[in-house]
């Protein structure tokens, strides 16, 4: 038989009600919320969460250019999810897709000047989502060790900890 060490029995062992209610609640938040905010800026924009993630991203990247494998580590996504989403904003002008100049092998995403100003227009509605759909619930919390802990987590589970 095979003895379980104190890290796995202390895994094993049931949520106690306050740890189940977090799990909970958060799970149910990062479900529901996202959802809610793309329905949002879809209805108000006709812009996706994913293009609009890809947008600030860009707006925020050196030159207004990222590489397309940064932009989907960035995002947690797949390679050929971020170039689906790259794709269809470059139809749209908002987005090109261009050879990295240092080693001509990487492809690079590039914000336009129209994408930088379809940013702006649908900024505020998500602004005003976020606002009201998750900073309003944080008041009173220490956001720095929420934001510090939600990142420690989300972390360790991408690098399978």
């Amino acid at each position: 038989m095979i003895e379980r060490t104190t890290v796995e029995s202390t895994e094993a062992t049931p949520l106690n009600p306050d740890e189940e209610r977090a799990w909970r609640a958060f799970a149910r938040a990062s479900v529901v919320v996202p959802r809610v905010l793309e329905a949002e800026m879809h209805a108000a924009h006709g812009t996706a969460m994913t293009e609009y993630f890809v947008l600030v991203n860009l707006s925020e990247a050196a030159d207004r250019q990222l590489r397309m494998s940064e932009l989907a580590a960035r995002g947690a996504m797949s390679l050929s999810a971020i170039s689906r989403v790259v794709d269809a904003l470059a139809r749209r002008g908002l987005v090109e897709r261009v050879r990295c100049p240092s080693d001509g092998r990487g492809l690079l995403a590039v914000l336009t000047d129209a994408g930088l100003a379809r940013l702006e227009e649908v900024y505020p509605t998500h602004l005003a989502g976020v606002r009201r759909h998750v900073v309003r619930h944080l008041q009173g919390l220490d956001l720095g060790a929420f934001a510090d802990a939600v990142d420690r987590f989300a972390t360790e589970a991408e690098l399978g900890g």
